[in-house]
């Protein structure tokens, strides 16, 4: 039994090709340093000592930051190439992270989180594209799977090796660390990850011309799909911004034990999520049908630290989230991919980037807010209900297509 759960696990690795795996690598080593975001609202509480309204204010100028990094990297990767576009991307926001812990005004750090964020963002629809020259099309999804995976160990480490840094030294170590590990990752990537050009099929071209496919913004079920994505990553993005302040504030965790606990999501995304992924494409499940589950279980996951004041429910509710971000993630990366006609990659592949970022511009701000006039539970309840919205959405995508279709 062991040795086939190992061999499963193995052979959901298979046949990706060496390219990806060296990007996985480049990707791991920018995320193992992503340690400011998870602390970003605590650094501002404590550290500058800004109230909530503040905090809610700078993490929406991070929101419009990664919006228009997302926009203008799309936009780049289809003009001079994704790969020009990762490595000054990582070189700009690594020096953008160190300098921002010098910066100590509200106003002065608004501005450079925006700017840090305009740079910083601009490598994910860029990355993005990237598997579609790296990867082989029968391997996008595991391919991207795989540097999820990569996204999400960093992120294991992240979290807990910030804590650390913050209980050994002080919040300025995370800002040196994250700017350090993009430059690394840049050396990485120029010694072993060589630039490549998209194949494109002539004849996909002509057949796509011929038939007058709409460009993106007049494709509508992409824009409901757009909607969903923004919803699902609105009561997402709330496990970064208030949920640490919820574990500090009403559960008494230190920076240490929230660390730990953030961890535990990028550690089981690392362990399950790829033989989970390799299970669901070779069984043909439905995956519009498994991305309306996932929204479910992230709606879900925020209305139950609302039955009680246990503190064993923040590990539940973290586990209903990590499942529901396995299930929905892959996915919806995988159809905004595939939605794509040839040569409009990085125009699709932005926007289902920008719909995150918009989702960061209201998610924190939105929360901030009602946590500091209503309470936890008020807010608790709010991304409960966006997350069952974004399922009824769902359901009305699938039953369009399947009539398109």
């Amino acid at each position: 039994m062991l040795k086939r759960t190992f061999n499963s696990y193995r052979d959901s690795f298979g046949g990706l090709s060496k390219e990806v795996w060296w990007l996985a690598l480049i990707t791991f080593i920018n995320r193992a340093g992503t340690m400011v975001l998870p602390f970003l609202s605590l650094y501002l509480t404590k550290e500058m000592h800004l109230d909530l309204s503040h905090v809610g204010w700078i993490m929406t100028c991070f929101g419009l930051g990664s919006l228009l990094g997302s926009w203008i990297g799309g936009k780049l990767s289809d003009k001079i190439g994704f790969y020009k576009v990762m490595v000054f991307s990582l070189f700009i926001s690594g020096i953008s992270f160190i300098v921002l812990q010098f910066v100590h005004t509200f106003i002065g750090f608004a501005i450079g989180i925006f700017i840090t964020m305009s740079f910083a963002d601009a490598f994910r629809p860029a990355m993005f594209v990237s598997l579609k020259a790296y990867s082989k099309p029968q391997n996008q999804t595991r391919s991207l799977t795989l540097i999820r995976l990569a996204i999400n160990l960093g992120f294991s480490f992240g979290p807990f090796l910030g804590g650390l840094i913050i209980a050994v030294s002080s919040y300025s170590g995370l800002f040196w660390v994250d700017g350090i590990t993009c430059i690394a990752a840049i050396v990485v990537m120029r010694i072993v990850l060589k630039e490549k050009r998209i194949r494109v099929d002539t004849s996909e071209v002509i057949i796509e011309k011929e038939n007058k496919i709409p460009s993106v913004y007049k494709d509508k079920p992409y824009w409901v799909f757009l909607i969903i994505i923004f919803l699902m990553a609105f009561v997402f993005l709330q496990l970064f911004t208030t949920m640490p302040l919820f574990y500090k504030e009403v559960h008494g965790m230190t920076e240490v034990q929230i660390g730990l606990l953030m961890s535990v999501n990028g550690f089981l995304i690392f362990l399950f999520e790829m033989p989970l992924i390799h299970y669901i494409e070779k069984k043909l499940l439905d995956r519009m049908k498994i991305i309306t589950w996932s929204l479910v279980l992230l709606g879900m996951s925020y209305l139950i630290l609302n039955t009680t004041s246990w503190s064993g429910i923040l590990i539940v509710s973290m586990l209903f989230i990590t499942l529901g971000e396995m299930l929905a993630f892959p996915f919806t990366n995988n159809f905004a991919m595939n939605r794509a006609p040839a040569g409009s990659e990085g125009r699709y592949l932005a926007l289902y980037s920008m719909a995150f970022s918009c989702a960061h511009i209201f998610s924190a701000k939105t929360g901030m807010e009602v946590i500091d006039r209503f309470g936890f539970m008020t807010n608790w309840f709010l991304m409960g209900g966006l997350g069952l919205l974004a399922v009824v959405l769902m359901i009305w995508l699938r039953n369009t297509l399947a009539k398109q279709n």
